[in-house]
């Protein structure tokens, strides 16, 4: 099982390299991989708020955290010109839950040769993601079962603010045959809840998370800050960058009783 974490957005150097030492740290003592995620630009944000450092500073940020603690780089892109320089830095590019029908941004990812992780849209069932698999393979033949697809749970669409998970999403996105991840930080998000300002509720993600890896997952997404309260995007959902060492120390135990 490994892990995608770190800042939601690049706000600043110093969040983003404290998190890379502290994440770093704790999976090196648990033994768990670890791609260091964060995002140069919010592009998808509800009303007009911070939305990042921008794609030049934040590439030259990743690539610090890429060099200094020898750590694989996720991040999202929004449009097909980014696709190129971002996989100068990154190892994985995200496709972003709202874009992951978009062909030309799909097939602009893939043919950079890197892998490419595909957030369920929350208005989506997991068997549609057989589209953007098509998608991807048209350009990248055998790219799910070569592990160069990724598929991620975020929760779905449950009315207005509310967002709910379907368990049994995972075992049906498994049935692909590429990496299944579980976003448990985006999962607990309550969506323009308040005054056009996403709103969260970080004390489910624990009980989420374990569920999650009892049903079977190849991966955990959980977004984490040294002070998620102050942070400029989904601060209601990030958890305290000082949890996560027992939380993934839980995942740990529930993955090793169902995996015997």
């Amino acid at each position: 099982m490994f892990l995608i974490a770190g800042p939601c957005a690049i706000e600043n150097r110093e969040v983003v390299m404290t998190t890379a030492e502290t994440l770093n740290r704790i999976c090196y003592d648990l033994g768990i991989t670890l791609y260091f995620k964060s995002s140069f630009d919010k592009a998808n944000r509800t009303s007009m708020s911070e939305r990042g450092v921008g794609m030049d500073e934040g590439l030259r940020i990743l690539q610090e955290v890429k060099e200094q603690f020898g750590l694989p780089i996720l991040t999202d892109v929004h449009e097909t010109w980014q696709c190129q320089p971002v996989a100068e830095v990154a190892d994985v590019l995200q496709i972003p839950a709202f874009l992951c029908r978009q062909t030309d941004l799909l097939q602009a990812a893939a043919r950079t040769g890197r892998t490419v992780n595909v957030k369920k849209g929350q208005f989506m069932a997991p068997w549609d993601l057989r589209g953007a698999i098509d998608k991807i393979e048209q350009v990248v033949p055998n790219a799910a079962s070569e592990g160069r697809v990724w598929l991620t749970e975020r929760g779905s669409s449950f009315g207005y603010g509310r967002l709910v998970v379907d368990m049994t999403s995972l075992v049906e996105m498994r049935r692909f045959g590429c990496p299944v991840i579980f976003d448990a930080t985006h999962s607990v998000q309550q969506p323009s809840s308040s005054s056009g300002v996403t709103g969260g509720n970080r004390s489910m993600v624990p009980y989420l998370l374990r569920a999650a890896v009892a049903v079977g997952v190849d991966g955990l997404f959980i977004e984490t800050h040294p002070e998620p309260d102050k942070a400029i995007s989904d601060a209601a959902n990030q958890v305290p960058l000082s949890q996560m060492a027992q939380l993934l120390q839980q995942a740990l135990e529930i993955n090793k009783l169902t995996n015997k």
